[in-house]
C-alpha cells in the first residue's frame, strides 16, 4: 500500500476571490478531507487575456490556512527576471516554510503571451534554463554572479536563504524539457502523457541528473491532469468538455485520451498505472457540478490511490 503519494485539488477562483467566508469554507473542506495540497497555475495574458499570478496566489492560499501545502504548476519563469523571483521565493519561504512546491514550465500554448512579455518564443527554453540556474543558486543565501545569453548578474545576494529548500518540479514533454528536469529539478511534472510514457520520461530524467553529477536526489515525479467527475459518465464528459474548450479554445477531443471522466472510482482506475510507474504527486483539476463535489471527488480518488 503506497503511503508516499500526495494528491492535490485546484486552488479555484472561488478559493481566491469573492466572499471571504465562502473561500475559507472551501479551503477548510480541503483540509478536513485530508487532501494533501492545492495547486494553481500561472499565466500573464493567456489567449483572451486571462491570467493568474502563481506566486501571488500561492501567498494568498498559504496565508488562509496554517498547514495547507501549495503546488505551483506551472510557473512561467522565463517571463520574469530570476533575481526578483528569487526574492519572492525567499519571502514565501519565510511566511510558509516547507509548504510550497514550485513547478516550472515554458508555456507555449499561446506564443503571444511570450511576445507581450518581451520573450522570444523560440528561446524561452534556454531562458528558462538560465533562470533556473540563478534561482537555485540564490536560494542558498550566498552571493552569486552569472553571465549568460539573457542575463548578466554581478554578485547578487538574497537573504534569508530558502529554508527548508523548496522542491522544484519541471514540466514539459520535449527532449529539452526532460534534460532540464534532470539538471535542475526534484521531479518531472507530466501532462498529456500515457502511463507508459510517464515511466519512460522519469527514467530519462533521472539518467540526465546522474550525467549532470546530481546524486541522491529525492525524486517526487508528478502528473497534472483534468478530470470530469460525475457518477453519470455522459454528464461527466459534458462538464469537462465545456470547461476545457472554454479555457484552451480547442476541441476537447484533442485532449480526451489523457483526461478521464466518470466516477471517482473510474478516475482512480485511470491513475493507478501512473502510480505504479512511480508517480508520487497528482494534481487533479476536477470538473464537477459544484465546487464541493470537485473537492469531495478528489478526496475519494486520493483514498483509492492510497488503498493499493
Amino acid at each position: 500500500m503506497p503511503q508516499d503519494i500526495a494528491v492535490g485539488t485546484t486552488a479555484s477562483p472561488a478559493m481566491l476571490s469573492g466572499d471571504f467566508e465562502t473561500r475559507k469554507s472551501l479551503i477548510n473542506l480541503v483540509v478536513q478531507l485530508q487532501i494533501d495540497h492545492v495547486f494553481l497555475a500561472d499565466h500573464v495574458s493567456f489567449h483572451t487575456g486571462l491570467g493568474m499570478d502563481g506566486l501571488i496566489n500561492a501567498a494568498t492560499i498559504s496565508a488562509m490556512h496554517p498547514t495547507l501545502k501549495v503546488c505551483i504548476g506551472v510557473y512561467l519563469l522565463a517571463l520574469r527576471h530570476p533575481v526578483t523571483v528569487a526574492r519572492q521565493l525567499a519571502t514565501l519561504s519565510q511566511s510558509a516554510p516547507g509548504r510550497i512546491t514550485l513547478g516550472i514550465g515554458v508555456g507555449g500554448e499561446d506564443r503571444h503571451e511570450m511576445e507581450v512579455c518581451g520573450v522570444d518564443p523560440a528561446t524561452r527554453g534556454r531562458q528558462t534554463d538560465d533562470c533556473l540556474e540563478v534561482i537555485r543558486a540564490l536560494a542558498a543565501g550566498e552571493p552569486f554572479s552569472f553571465k549568460g545569453d539573457f542575463f548578466e548578474i554581478d554578485n547578487a545576494l538574497i537573504k534569508p536563504s530558502v529554508t527548508p529548500p523548496m522542491p522544484i518540479l519541471v514540466g514539459g514533454r520535449a527532449d529539452a524539457a526532460i534534460r532540464r528536469a534532470g539538471r535542475y529539478s526534484e521531479g518531472w511534472l507530466g501532462i498529456w502523457s500515457s502511463a507508459d510514457r510517464f515511466g519512460q520520461v522519469t527514467a530519462q530524467v533521472e539518467t540526465h541528473a546522474t550525467d549532470a553529477g546530481r546524486t541522491n536526489v529525492e525524486w517526487n515525479h508528478g502528473l497534472q491532469l483534468w478530470a470530469g467527475l460525475d457518477d453519470n459518465k455522459t454528464r461527466a464528459r459534458e462538464i469537462i468538455s465545456r470547461k476545457m474548450q472554454q479555457f484552451y479554445q480547442v476541441p476537447f477531443t484533442a485532449f480526451e485520451k489523457y483526461c478521464p471522466y466518470g466516477s471517482p472510482e473510474e478516475i482512480a482506475a485511470f491513475l493507478i498505472p501512473y502510480r505504479d510507474k512511480g508517480c508520487r504527486l497528482f494534481n487533479i483539476k476536477a470538473c464537477a457540478m459544484t465546487e464541493e463535489a470537485e473537492i469531495e471527488g478528489v478526496a475519494r480518488i486520493r483514498e483509492l490511490l492510497l488503498a493499493g
